[in-house]
């Protein structure tokens, strides 16, 4: 593909995760239209009929296991693997969080279906930016214009920034003590929701940065405003 050094360095970062969300954003949309499960246009009916102990269906095990997979690796690929960019400490928490979410949540059974919520909230804005990130590595006239998927693809940000609140925190802060009200660790589940959604925030800044250095003439090209200059790196 007549890639520059640094763009086919990180080609293969981007290849696989592209690849994986693509999987699992396929899986999550079976799990929501071709079920029987309803979390998806009523939320809070995960809390209907729950109770200690209950059974995690397979399908949904299937979920678990997926996700917890993916994260566990994903630790250790952020740290030694990945190329270290501004934000990859706060890209460990999140999986730190996010794995700690899955796994505890499968231990006590608490809100199982829910994770097919949280997981099309992320899968499917994780696969339009991967392929964005994908496309804007590849070679192309640098006097024309910025390629339209790499431009729009960070303007589907709304999912994490309005779908999340909308549907999950929704649920999990206030139909949960409406069907469960003395459901165990409403806090700690909720104080780790809480801290994604900061992040979210968090990451949707450097969007807001990417398109006022667009819109103000300071960026002819597309380039992932999380990464380090040039001058940067070799101070780091």
């Amino acid at each position: 593909c007549n890639l520059q050094p640094k763009d086919a360095a990180k080609m293969p970062e981007s290849a696989w995760k592209l690849l994986f969300y693509t999987l699992s954003w396929s899986y999550g949309i079976y799990l929501l239209f071709f079920t029987d499960y309803t979390f998806f246009y009523d939320p809070p009916s995960v809390f209907y009929d729950w109770k200690k102990g209950m059974d995690v269906p397979t399908d949904i095990a299937i979920a678990y296991l997926l996700q917890c997979s993916f994260y566990g690796h994903s630790i250790y690929a952020t740290a030694y693997m990945d190329t270290w960019r501004k934000d990859s400490v706060v890209m460990l928490l999140h999986h730190v969080v996010t794995l700690t979410l899955i796994a505890f949540s499968y231990a006590f059974s608490r809100d199982c279906q829910m994770q097919g919520e949280l997981a099309q909230v992320a899968w499917r804005r994780e696969v339009e930016l991967r392929e964005a990130r994908l496309v804007r590595r590849l070679p192309r006239d640098p006097r024309g214009p910025l390629n339209p998927l790499c431009s729009l693809c960070p303007g589907r940000f709304w999912f994490r920034l309005y779908w999340f609140p909308l549907k999950v925190l929704y649920a999990t802060c206030h139909s949960s003590l409406q069907s469960v009200p003395n459901i165990p660790f409403y806090f700690f589940f909720n104080a780790l929701l809480f801290i994604l959604t900061l992040m979210n925030i968090y990451w949707f800044l450097y969007i807001v940065l990417f398109v006022a250095k667009v819109l103000m003439g300071q960026m002819q090209e597309v380039n992932d405003v999380r990464e380090y200059d040039v001058e940067d790196s070799r101070k780091t």
